[in-house]
């Protein structure tokens, strides 16, 4: 069925059942009609179940149940009050949604509802139990034509109407694209900096009053199209300055003849908020395709009122940011990303406040919590120090506001109040402070929450049977333009008053920095590798100390990987409440970008009793949590030169510094055939890894006319001294002196390797033996001298751990790091007896390896491919080490065997302080 079809049938439904609906006569017809009808199930007698009887009592049946949508439907007659309690056959008193909830409990787990619907053949109240969010979506049945999709929930499992508000949001963002472009081409010098400033003005208040016509802010409907309509292309220019104008004067302030002149004109209301005010604005001679996009494709045939403030803000800045033009796609974050930072910062502590609340069952005593609970509301103030297009802030604000909405929705009883009505909405946009470095930005910002507090008025109006005035616009200067790291946050917002810190700060390399991001860092911290982002959570710690204010930060995983840990964490005075593991950030529309991320919430002192952390689909009540988003204790490794313990050291393989120009082609082999003893075996990762054939010319103490007796070699010298002589620095220039080698020339007799970057992908990095006659490059690090003990130590899982849990990472693979993850590694003091035992299965391992020639290590240790018996010698090796530790055998986690190894590593630190002293 098209959408066309759709919105027909659904036209023709409402039309038929208006003014109809008896509960216990055709309840039944309607669903299955509705469903039929509008939705296009076939076999609705498999679809949906009625009347199931709840073993509440004998008289209770369930209206409807969806099993394969999971819905549970509570119907009630014509002209009911969905938000009116309804005395029981117990003497109990329950709300529609209240009887379906206590329903709920006698079901088995397994139909356990996503979805709740109440109805009463005029409205539907939708909630959704996975995420409530106070007050239920509703759809009123004359309006099903054009909000159809609303219920499409009934047959498809998706949260469909959030993806309508994306869908909705991003075509808009197309639409003002495509003006932008429009407009462009018409300015004299369109890539000055007034064209571009006066460009994103322009867009910002077109959009807002296509907005505000179809929202009915502006009073009648189609009211900006009707107005611009009456002028030719030539005049539209004027026509719009003119309304500029008085969108930005007060009624007693304009000219006493404009309704006369222009009554169209006239009857626009006064904006404020300083959206109108610049007149400097400059706006370009319109064309027929101008006029064409702003009247049509924007106007009559777009309706901006159901867009998501929250992406559109989002969309609408990166679409006129020529840097995200020129990316290709439009950036957002999504609403579900930004609520897994702000639910457990502060939305989940509401909404359970707000539960506890509506649980008391004395009338007066609950209203009185209610107003307290609200006035409380009021009084939160937040701060997004990286505001961006003011996303975080926008769907902050909608979440709060729903939270009110219910509130008020409780307090006002659905009574109709005639006369002069108190506004009873106090959460307001001023209570969301930002600071962001970007101007137009700002102005988006800005744009998007006054949308959003336009939205969520008409939802109070909705909610008290009243019309409520949003216009004139209140000022809104609460989002600050500036460089948030070198300007006083108290400005913005003093500690004193603020509750609570969020938001996605850039991330940034020490390589992709600009000159001004390079400064910013070094102001913070002494460790220049840091990430940008890093300087949030210093400049955030500084500022809540002797607060009770809390935080809350998307960022990089790389501040909780490495040498970066304790660079950042041993420079906070904080403690961390709730942290998310590591998981793909997703933040573009049309070319996604993934990014790997963490989200960290914390406070001066620690706000909640258990910390939690939340992996995937798992929650973790954690003791404490670190700075690794470990439950240990707040244990940070440094960089260490040297082995903690009495091991042999691990070294980097050699740099070459050659070019190539040594380096010799598994296919050009065949030309050294007869200078063959001059050849080592090289390996690098790759080569590790994938056991491909490549070769060095190893000259380190072969005579001068040995050299010469070789053309091939000698030419290859030759070139290795050129390549070295054309290079910059000074240092390599230098090796030309010395070109028959490369600038390292370490060959030790045996050595185990490993890669420098191993797949995440890979439960345990793969390790090998070598001898002298193969040249590890620096793309492996090498233990020269070390046995088959420290090899069958290196490859267990305890060692893995460890390195999962200290190490750095390139994107997602693990990057291992000798000062960090092998030189701080705490070793067992196992008996000679476990020595022998771990020698003996750590041969197994090899053996197990030998038992497949024509496999690499990387098919080997891929999860997917891993030969039985080479797992098997593994989980052996494994239980050998463990028992070197005294780990025990069973119920001992990953996580359980980090903080162990904290424990060790921070008694022998401690032991060598000791010594030092």
């Amino acid at each position: 069925m098209t959408d066309t079809q759709q919105r027909a049938a659904a036209k023709a439904f409402a039309e038929f059942w208006k003014g109809k609906g008896y509960e216990k006569g055709q309840s039944q017809i309607f669903w299955t009609t509705l469903l039929t009808d509008v939705y296009g199930v076939t076999d609705v007698a498999r679809f949906i179940e009625f009347e199931d009887q709840v073993h509440l009592d004998h008289t209770s049946f369930i209206d409807g149940y969806i099993p394969s949508t999971k819905v549970l439907i509570e119907q009630k007659g014509l002209g009911k009050n969905l938000n009116e309690a309804i005395k029981q056959s117990d003497g109990s008193k329950l709300t529609p949604f209240q009887q379906a909830k206590r329903y709920i409990t006698e079901l088995p787990l397994s139909r356990h509802p996503r979805w709740v619907v109440t109805c009463n053949f005029e409205e539907f109240y939708v909630y959704d139990m996975e995420n409530p969010r106070g007050e239920p979506e509703k759809i009123k049945l004359a309006d099903l034509e054009k909000e159809f999709y609303r219920l499409s929930f009934l047959v498809d499992t998706g949260s469909v109407h959030l993806q309508r508000e994306m869908e909705i949001s991003i075509k808009a963002g197309e639409v003002v694209g495509l003006l932008y472009d429009a407009f462009l081409k018409q300015y004299k010098n369109p890539d000055s900096d007034e064209a571009q400033k006066s460009l994103n003005k322009l867009c910002v208040r077109l959009v807002f009053c296509l907005y505000a016509e179809d929202a009915g802010i502006f009073g009648k409907h189609m009211m900006f199209h009707d107005y611009l309509n009456q002028f030719s292309v030539r005049d539209m220019r004027k026509g719009l300055l003119s309304l500029f104008k008085v969108l930005d004067q007060k009624p007693e302030e304009r000219d006493e003849f404009l309704a006369d002149d222009d009554p169209l004109l006239a009857a626009f209301p006064y904006v404020n908020g300083g959206l109108f005010a610049d007149e400097d604005i400059i706006i370009p001679p319109f064309t027929d395709e101008i006029r064409d996009l702003l009247l049509v494709k924007a106007s009559a045939d777009f309706d901006w009122s159901d867009i998501s403030p929250t992406i559109f803000g989002a969309v609408f800045e990166s679409t006129l940011n020529p840097d995200t033009r020129r990316a290709g796609g439009m950036h957002y974050t999504s609403i579900e990303n930004i609520h897994k930072v702000i639910d457990p910062l502060f939305l989940d502590d509401l909404k359970k406040e707000l539960e506890d609340i509506k649980a008391d069952p004395i009338i007066k005593t609950r209203n009185n919590k209610l107003e307290a609970y609200q006035d409380k509301l009021a009084s939160l103030q937040f701060l997004d120090p990286a505001a961006g297009s003011g996303n975080f802030l926008t769907e902050s604000y909608l979440s709060l506001r729903k939270i009110e909405n219910e509130v008020i929705a409780l307090l006002n009883a659905n009574q109709v109040t005639f006369g002069e009505t108190k506004d009873p909405i106090k959460v307001s946009i001023n209570q969301f402070h930002g600071i962001e470095i970007n101007d137009f930005a700002v102005t988006v910002a800005k744009t998007a929450l006054w949308i959003a507090e336009s939205q969520m008025m008409k939802e109070t109006e909705s909610i008290v049977y009243t019309n409520l005035d949003f216009l004139p616009l209140k000022t809104n200067a609460n989002i600050v333009e500036g460089n948030a790291l070198r300007i006083d946050w108290n400005d913005v917002v003093p500690k004193t008053r603020l509750s609570y810190i969020m938001g996605n700060p850039p991330f940034c390399g020490r390589r992709y920095r600009t000159p001004e991001q390079t400064e910013d860092v070094a102001n913070y911290f002494e460790y220049k590798d840091i990430d940008y982002v890093a300087c949030w959570y210093k400049k955030a710690a500084d500022y809540i100390q002797s607060s009770d204010i809390r935080c809350a930060f998307v960022s990089t995983n790389s501040i909780t990987q490495g040498e970066q840990v304790a660079a950042l964490w041993t420079n906070l005075n904080v403690k961390i409440n709730f942290a998310r593991r590591t998981f793909r950030w997703d933040s573009e529309a049309s070319l996604k970008a993934h990014v790997h991320c963490v989200i960290i919430g914390f406070s001066e002192k620690r706000t909640i009793k258990e910390p939690v952390i939340y992996d995937s689909a798992l929650i973790i009540k954690a003791n404490n949590i670190n700075g690794y988003l470990l439950d240990a204790p707040d244990v940070y490794i440094s960089i260490r030169s040297k082995p903690l313990y009495n091991v042999p050291l691990m070294r980097n393989g050699n740099v070459p510094l050659d070019g190539d120009a040594l380096k010799v082609e598994s296919e050009d082999y065949a030309s050294f055939s007869n200078c063959s003893h001059l050849l080592k075996r090289l390996i690098g990762g790759r080569e590790l890894l994938h056991n491909e054939d490549r070769y060095v010319l190893w000259l380190v103490g072969v005579s001068p006319a040995e050299i010469k007796k070789y053309p091939q070699v000698y030419k290859r010298v030759e070139e290795c001294r050129e390549n070295r002589l054309s290079m910059k620095d000074k240092g390599t220039q230098r090796l030309a002196a010395t070109p028959t080698t490369f600038r390292d020339t370490l060959n030790p007799d045996n050595y185990i390797a490993l890669p420098m970057v191993s797949s995440e992908r890979r439960r345990y990095i793969p390790m090998a033996y070598f001898h002298g006659d193969t040249i590890p490059t620096n793309q492996v690090q090498i233990i020269p001298n070390a046995t088959i003990y420290h090899f069958g130590v290196l490859e267990s899982n305890v060692h893995m751990a460890w390195m999962r849990a200290v190490c750095g990472r390139l994107k997602s693979d693990y990057r291992y790091s000798k000062d960090v993850v092998y030189n701080n590694f705490p070793w067992p003091t196992p008996s000679d007896e476990q020595i022998a035992k771990i020698e003996n299965t750590a041969k197994g391992i090899l053996d197990a390896r030998k038992r497949y020639p024509d496999a690499n290590l990387s098919d080997l240790y891929d999860e997917l491919t891993m030969p039985p018996d080479l797992r098997t010698a593994h989980q052996k090796n494994d239980r050998a080490v463990m028992d070197a530790y005294g780990f025990p055998k069973t119920g001992f986690t990953e996580s359980d065997c980090v903080a162990a190894l904290m424990k060790l590593y921070q008694e022998k630190v401690q032991q060598l302080e000791k010594k030092t002293k």
